[in-house]
């Protein structure tokens, strides 16, 4: 269980807040939902990027048809992992590992801010039992703009507030190990992933969530990735992929999800 934010009459202030922010949430590029397309044809990742974050700046048109297969479906979710392309992977190369129940919702290149604006819809409404959030590599290489590591935790905060407000169950994951970016060249990445990573093993402890700490396993003493690891040094591998199911899966099944 996680500490309340705030008091209020009958509802802490700080959630009720948040609880009319994600009701909120969803809306946000509905009306133009239908229109958002997710390639053009020729054009680059740069563009599509900078197009979406016009048209559809979460994401939201990506998963809503098939959040809508599983309501469906009516079958139990025990956990949605959400993320950004660390976590869209491991759906990708690994699909075995997301059998019944476990549903992976990450978007490449995606920042905390754009995860809590789908928060609600990518996650809450599927009432899953658990998130895994695995966030903050893109944040440091400002893929939405410059953000400081504040306005960072103030994302995990918020998200991790609506997950309470909402009887699920929060596992923290570390922020995977990097000594570079390869589309952010030059820029310092040891430093920042050490400093989020303490933070995030803190407030975890405050929150009485859990934490899932991947370096260990897949960090090399420089800190980067392990050679086979990575493909570039940032993205697991498949191997890279099976280490991070060995460190995940214990927690899982004492978990029971």
């Amino acid at each position: 269980m996680m500490n309340q934010v705030g008091t209020g009459r009958g509802m802490p202030i700080a959630r009720r807040h948040l609880l009319g922010l994600a009701a909120a949430l969803p809306l946000t590029g509905v009306a133009g939902a239908a229109q958002v397309r997710d390639t053009v044809p020729g054009e680059s990742w740069d563009a599509r990027w900078q197009r979406l974050m016009r048209e559809d700046y979460p994401h939201l048109f990506r998963y809503r048809a098939e959040n809508a297969e599983v309501l469906a479906a009516g079958k139990p979710v025990g956990i949605v992992f959400m993320g950004d392309s660390i976590t869209e992977g491991w759906r990708g190369k690994r699909p075995a590992f997301f059998s019944a129940g476990r549903i992976g919702r990450g978007i490449g290149g995606q920042t905390t801010p754009q995860m809590l604006a789908r928060f609600q819809q990518d996650v809450v409404n599927l009432k899953p039992r658990y998130v895994h959030l695995m966030a903050g590599t893109n944040d440091i290489a400002g893929n939405t703009g410059p953000m400081s590591a504040e306005d960072t935790h103030n994302n995990f905060r918020a998200m991790a507030a609506i997950a309470k407000a909402n009887d699920i169950g929060l596992i923290l994951a570390s922020i995977p190990p990097a000594s570079a970016f390869p589309w952010r060249p030059g820029l310092d990445v040891l430093g920042p992933i050490a400093a989020h990573n303490r933070w995030l093993r803190q407030f975890a402890a405050e929150q009485k969530a859990t934490y899932v700490d991947y370096h260990p396993a897949l960090a090399g003493p420089d800190g980067g990735m392990k050679p086979g690891m990575a493909d570039d040094g940032v993205h697991p591998t498949d191997a890279g992929y099976d280490v991070m199911a060995s460190v995940l899966s214990p927690v899982l099944k004492r978990l029971k999800v």
